[in-house]
């Protein structure tokens, strides 16, 4: 990313940026301007705009809680497309990304993370009593299904590492396309994460949602986990966010939080960023 420059006409003192100070100072920022501008992908149930106009979504609702212990009264959505959230945030068009993102090395290499407030495992959509007993990834390449998922999934990656080709993935825009594929008979199976499959089949007397599953990554049973993503030189935002976000943690509060929005007891998670990062 690169840096601020200093104004360098003769004459003006030189404006502070947030690299003057160590850790950054956008949450002293933020307090005095009394509101935190949140990209958000427009995607039920991390980050939305309802039908009536206002801002929701586990991520935005969080948000709003920590951001008012942190003394900032507002946020305010800023939506954008799911690829543009990072080089927004980097381009500060908003302050934190509140859309549910998932967290992985090579996103790490371009922001830092809190740490996870929600872990996800993934489901499958598949007709009524599935019918050829697919229970994970294995399951769709040894009984050579038809696979879909959706565009930029990390179920695409899980797919291909099983040993599926990816020239042979049905890639559908969301889950709701997934499931009208599964419906109609295109693929036999469509995979998301558990929590956007459980509740896309409430919808269907077609289908149904597999028990939830660990994919491997590198040959290992792999969680992922999601959070918020700061700039780079914001850590003192970041770790002031991640404490209040750990107290919500103790008391349950985090869970009631993210009930309305299909969350479970399941999908609670001690995992930190660093782990998810890599290291």
């Amino acid at each position: 990313m690169a840096a601020l420059g200093a104004l360098g006409a003769a004459g003006c003192s030189r404006v502070a940026t947030a690299s003057d100070v160590r850790g950054g100072d956008l949450l002293d920022r933020l307090r005095a301007q009394g509101v935190a501008r949140l990209g958000i992908a427009g995607e039920i149930p991390f980050g939305y705009i309802d039908r009536n106009g206002e801002l929701t979504g586990e991520a935005p609702e969080l948000a709003k809680v920590i951001f008012k212990r942190l003394g900032v009264d507002r946020v305010q959505p800023v939506p954008t497309e799911f690829g543009s959230l990072i080089p927004g945030l980097a381009s500060q068009q908003f302050d934190v990304v509140a859309a549910g993102m998932y967290i992985n090395p090579e996103r790490c290499e371009q922001v830092i993370f809190s740490d996870p407030d929600y872990q996800m495992l993934d489901a499958f959509i598949v007709r009524k009593g599935n019918p050829l007993g697919l229970r994970d990834y294995k399951d769709v390449v040894e009984k050579k299904a038809k696979f879909a998922t959706g565009t930029g999934y990390a179920e695409i990656g899980y797919a291909v590492e099983a040993g599926f080709e990816e020239s042979d993935i049905l890639i559908v825009p969301d889950q709701v396309a997934g499931l009208n594929a599964v419906e109609a008979g295109r693929v036999d199976v469509f995979a998301g994460t558990a929590l956007t499959v459980r509740e896309v089949v409430k919808k269907s007397s077609k289908t149904e949602a597999t028990e939830a599953f660990q994919p491997l990554v590198d040959g290992k049973p792999h969680t992922d986990g999601g959070g918020f993503a700061f700039r780079p030189n914001e850590t003192n935002l970041r770790d002031a966010f991640n404490a209040e976000l750990h107290k919500l943690k103790k008391s349950g509060e985090l869970l009631r939080i993210l009930k309305p929005f299909g969350f479970t007891e399941d999908e609670m998670t001690d995992l930190t960023a660093k782990e998810l990062c890599g290291g």
